[in-house]
């Protein structure tokens, strides 16, 4: 709990006793109030004889009035009364019909005492002091500091040189990324050289990649190489629901730049503050839109940022303003995108410096087996296997710790207690057989690495798990078809060894048709439609500001021809796979016997069942 929440808190309980004290002094400590009781209760406690003293108290102007009662059992009874005048003459009959001893006393008037004077005042003066507090609290919070003037304070964070230990040498993977950087690190250094042939150097850099690929340890990087201040902040950080509050950040944060310059401003998540214009539902002029102007006069308006830098990341660059991406500003845009296998292997020397390997780990296969894998997933990875050789007590990672990590990172924990029917484990060991004679028999899409039938944290009963040979920068057409192939092949073997078929193939399913239609639409592979794209959607996620309103239109034989292909596609597919596994047949058998028998096989196990 930080401080501010102690402070409300606080303030609350302070608030709350105040209320209840006041309250229990203005009601007497320990009077009874009864809101129930009448007059007729009143005449039977009377005749009853419980009734020791009668105090009337007559309101101001009007003839109603408040009765408390004292009991002969120590009780006090409060109640109130229409007429005091008819009670007065009730009182005289009981005590005299019944020859009742009861002391009786009258006020003509009502006078209340000086806290109930005062306690609408004094709850005024609390509840003000209270909301003051709480007001001052959430300013402190929102700006650092305990006044309203710390509001429109940037948040950014800087970490000065001394602070700052990250250099290039800490960044593997990024080889030309790395190279368009040194420039600016270079100009930093030595801006003489530059001036002096009237260069400038870019005033923002945009590293534009899939999250976790290292854009914020690059922007580090080129810090720490360079030896100057580093502020560092998010694109969030800027907006508020009060508007002008993210436009005075902005502001802020360039006069606290031009005090250290030269140094480096690094914006993560830009896209949350430098969205395109205009494309918001509630008309044009909000708070992101101003923070957004401001930023834009500051990169490249009439006021002059000497020696500072602007880097910012993103991995939605199709969503930003154009004014903001054009030079000037953001000069340069360096992609920053998942490593390939050399760079992969070395970003895994770079996280197993500090870790024991025992001499059966091989990172060159771990770097082909993880394709796709961007930095931070391969950080996680080696973590995930050093959190396992842990919890077996042991004092270095195996392979199996990375066999391990690698399978709950990728696809799940496997959940080995689950009870499982022994048809439906059949049905998943021949699922994953035909996966696996595909990827084994096609060309381009194997070897295999790992199958098995345990079923995993991510719903799925099994897994077939391929090891590529290499990143390919480009995908052929038949080398499309054989993935196409590889999704049928669980469904294909069900079909041909069960006697009906399961809804384990759903997700293949749905993978074979993308890959069919991406051939028709996206790529022209298909001869009856040709060297035409029809995509329908932008390849990147809807951004509703933007694409609302714009629809590509086809006719509707166009659509229907879209169709026939896919699935012409995928039935041509389905035919050659079910080919290949029905001349297969016996290793098939073999490979789900053996599954049924060990749950998982490595790739030389499933290799020698086509030796037998």
């Amino acid at each position: 709990m930080n401080k501010n929440m102690k402070r409300s808190l606080i303030s609350y309980l302070i608030f709350f006793a105040l209320i209840f004290g006041v309250l229990y002094l203005i009601q007497g400590g320990n009077q009874n109030v009864n809101m129930k009781y009448t007059e007729k209760n009143f005449s039977d406690d009377m005749k009853a004889g419980k009734v020791k003293t009668v105090y009337l108290q007559q309101n101001a102007e009007v003839p109603t009035g408040t009765v408390v009662l004292g009991m002969k059992d120590g009780n006090r009874i409060q109640f109130y009364v229409t007429d005091v005048k008819e009670f007065k003459e009730l009182y005289v009959r009981l005590r005299d019909s019944y020859n009742v001893k009861v002391i009786f006393e009258m006020s003509d008037v009502v006078r209340p005492s000086l806290l109930e004077k005062l306690l609408p005042y004094l709850i005024g003066v609390i509840g003000l002091v209270i909301v003051i507090m709480l007001f001052a609290g959430m300013q402190g919070a929102a700006g650092g500091g305990n006044s309203m003037s710390n509001f429109g304070r940037s948040k950014a964070r800087m970490i000065s040189d001394a602070n700052n230990n990250v250099t290039f040498n800490e960044v593997a993977g990024l080889s030309e990324e790395k190279e368009d950087l040194e420039e600016v690190v270079d100009f930093l250094k030595s801006p003489a050289k530059y001036v002096e042939l009237g260069a400038r150097i870019p005033k923002g850099i945009l590293l534009v990649g899939p999250p976790g690929t290292g854009k914020t340890l690059l922007a580090k990087a080129v810090a720490g190489e360079a030896h100057v201040p580093f502020f560092t902040i998010s694109g969030s950080d800027f907006v508020e629901m009060f508007v002008g509050v993210g436009a005075s950040r902005v502001r802020d944060l360039f006069a606290e730049a031009k005090k250290n310059a030269p140094c480096i401003i690094f914006i993560d998540e830009i896209d949350a503050v430098a969205r395109r214009r205009g494309s918001g539902l509630g008309g044009g002029h909000d708070e992101r839109e101003q923070t957004l102007n401001q930023m834009l006069v500051e990169m490249d308006g009439f006021s002059v940022n000497e020696g500072i830098i602007v880097m910012a990341a993103t991995n939605r660059v199709d969503i930003l303003d154009p004014a903001i991406l054009r030079p000037g500003r953001f000069d340069r845009k360096i992609a920053v995108g998942k490593p390939d296998v050399k760079g992969r292997e070395d970003i895994l020397k770079i996280h197993t410096k500090n870790k024991p390997l025992a001499e059966d780990i091989d990172l060159h296969e771990i770097a082909r087996t993880t394709a796709g894998f961007a930095g931070a997933d391969l950080e996680n990875l080696m973590n995930e296997s050093a959190i396992s050789a842990a919890k077996d007590s042991r004092k270095y990672i195996i392979k199996e710790d990375v066999d391990k990590a690698f399978i709950k990172v990728g696809i799940g924990t496997e959940r080995r207690s689950r009870v499982i029917p022994k048809e439906d484990l059949k049905v998943t060991a021949y699922h994953e057989a035909g996966h696996a004679l595909l990827f084994h028999l096609l060309d381009g899409v194997g070897p295999v690495y790992t199958v098995s039938i345990i079923p995993t944290g991510q719903g799925a009963a099994g897994y077939t798990m391929p090891l590529p040979e290499n990143d390919n920068v480009h995908v052929t057409r038949g080398k499309m078809l054989n993935d196409i192939k590889v999704c049928l092949g669980g469904r294909i073997a069900e079909e041909m060894i069960m006697d009906d078929i399961a809804t384990g193939a759903s997700q293949d399913i749905k993978q074979a048709t993308a890959a069919a239609r991406a051939m028709v639409v996206k790529y022209g592979m298909s001869d009856e439609l040709g060297l035409i794209n029809y995509e329908t959607d932008n390849e990147e996620e809807t951004f509703v500001g933007r694409d609302i309103g714009h629809h590509r239109m086809l006719s509707e034989n166009t659509a229907a021809t879209i169709d026939r292909e896919v699935k012409r596609i995928v039935d041509e597919c389905y035919a050659e796979a079910k080919s290949i596994l029905e001349e297969n047949v016996n290793v098939l058998h073999a490979c789900a016997q053996r599954l049924l028998e060990k749950e998982r096989i490595d790739r030389a196990e499933f290799e020698s069942l086509f030796e037998i």
